[in-house]
């Protein structure tokens, strides 16, 4: 790297910045506890603010009073500011509650400094076995040759073989404790590591999206061009390596059978007594890495609904007319320029102009207003049970049709009854009416009027409830079940 470049990097670069800020220690230290640490993807900022305060306390306690003296919501405020770069605020579809969550960026920062602690132990042996893994993956991998392929296979199985062998004899390789340490640190480094990638995957999504945002708002040519190229840039995402990837991935993650035998695997490995004390972070991360999936996931698709709204034909005319008064005046002010001084005219469409004194103009005459008479009208004296405002039911749509996806992972199609089976109602009627008004891009929906199912479900009060509706059944999208495609697209 050359010195200009490092130079602007530490100038405006926001985790480069972070390491020089005055008060590094309390937010590398806060907001890695909530952010990485908890692994929150997303607070709200009287929430974010309330646990800041608290810390802030027993700082200002141990440290001298006057320490920190601002808010708590002042210093939220600072760390989100463009000129930072630490903090994402934003507000979440249909509500009006700000909501906090890191940047890449303070991920990285965090990542350095941490790397800073000494370490009593640092494997290298298993790096060096990733490192040839990945090299035979590649070779093999990218080999065009049937021989050569053939003949790298039947090595591979000469050495299996050879183990089997050796294993039929008592011969058993075992690990030792500094190898199994070794590659238990690896694996928790590159857990850790791919977690922090999704925030970085989802600030790049952003970033295209503003681009897009952009190119819609400066365009001067045809609206069928410009649809053109915004939906070809659209789904260059998922053709490009980055989108290539993250399907990947996500498919590993929804796999029921690799779940399954990740869960077995972690649980043997935690279960080593040469491990412990084992990182109590790894028992769920395969959690973490859904929840982060799932949430970038509804990020593109957040993003994609704002873009074609942003599309609609109201915005584009009046962003059109706007563009075109802008011009308009600038060829005025071109034509001005050239011609230089000149003496303003003023045409009158009549040899006299017409006057209207002040006086001739009719004054305000205010309206009569209507008597309301109160006389007579009396404070009803019945009681009303004020509990009905409070047992309002919202049903959130998201989980149930994450709830749908998954079990159509492993088949084409699913009954309601049997989705309810898997999943029972637990908002009664009002859940049930929501499944039936679901509408999802990875599935549809399809109604018999013909056919009749019964779908029961117990209410708070403990009675069970019945209804008869039309048969419902949930099947994947045609394109995709046509194709056979399991994955699900951004």
């Amino acid at each position: 790297m050359q010195y200009d470049e490092l130079e602007a990097m530490r100038r405006h670069h926001p985790a480069w910045r972070l390491l020089q800020a005055q008060h590094a220690p309390l937010i590398l230290s806060f907001l890695g506890a909530v952010f990485i640490d908890e692994n929150v993807r997303s607070i709200s900022a009287y929430d974010l603010a309330i646990r800041l305060d608290d810390q802030l306390y027993h700082l200002n306690d141990h440290l001298g009073a006057g320490t920190f003296p601002r808010r708590a919501e002042a210093y939220l405020d600072d760390w989100a500011a463009p000129e930072s770069g630490w903090l994402r605020k934003y507000y979440p579809s249909g509500s009006g509650v700000a909501h906090f969550d890191a940047t890449a960026d303070l991920e990285k920062a965090h990542t350095w400094v941490t790397s800073l602690r000494a370490r009593a132990f640092v494997g290298t042996e298993s790096r060096l076995a990733t490192v040839f893994d990945l090299l035979e993956q590649m070779a093999h991998g990218g080999e065009s040759d049937p021989e050569v392929r053939l003949a790298d296979l039947e090595q591979r199985r000469r050495e299996l073989d050879l183990q089997i062998e050796r294993a039929r004899a008592g011969h058993v390789d075992l690990l030792d404790a500094t190898g199994l340490r070794d590659r238990y640190q690896q694996f928790t480094s590159t857990a850790q590591a791919l977690l922090s990638d999704f925030r970085e995957v989802e600030e790049n999504f952003r970033a295209l999206d503003r681009g897009l945002r952009e190119r819609v708002a400066t365009w001067n040519g045809s609206k069928g061009e410009l649809l053109d190229d915004v939906l070809g840039s659209r789904s260059s995402i998922a053709e490009s390596d980055q989108g290539r990837s993250f399907h990947a991935f996500y498919d590993f993650l929804l796999s029921q059978s690799r779940q399954e035998q990740f869960i077995e695997l972690l649980n043997r490995v935690h279960a080593m007594p040469e491990l412990w004390p084992v990182d109590a972070r790894m028992s769920h991360v395969h959690y973490d890495w859904l929840e982060a999936g799932e949430r970038t996931q509804a990020t593109v698709r957040l993003l994609s609904e704002q873009l074609r709204r942003f599309l609609d034909d109201q915005v584009w005319l009046e962003n059109r007319r706007v563009v075109e008064l802008l011009h308009g005046i600038e060829a005025k002010a071109l034509q001005l320029r050239d011609i230089g001084p000149v003496t303003l005219h003023v045409e009158m469409a009549a040899t006299s102009p017409s006057i209207v004194l002040p006086m001739e103009r009719p004054l305000y005459t205010a309206q009569e207003k209507a008597p309301i008479a109160s006389a007579g009208v009396e404070r009803d004296r019945g009681e009303v049970d004020t509990s009905l405002l409070f047992e309002q039911v919202y049903v959130d749509p998201v989980p149930l049709g994450l709830a749908v996806r998954q079990l159509l992972q492993e088949r084409d199609q699913i009954g309601l009854d049997e989705l309810i089976e898997h999943r029972p109602l637990e908002l009664g009627l009002a859940e049930l009416v929501t499944y039936l008004s679901l509408e999802d891009p990875d599935f549809d929906v399809v109604f018999d009027e013909t056919q009749r199912c019964t779908v029961t479900w117990v209410d708070a009060d403990g009675v069970q409830r019945r209804a008869r509706v039309p048969a419902v059944t949930f099947t994947r999208s045609g394109a995709r079940a046509a194709a056979g495609d399991r994955r699900w697209t951004l």
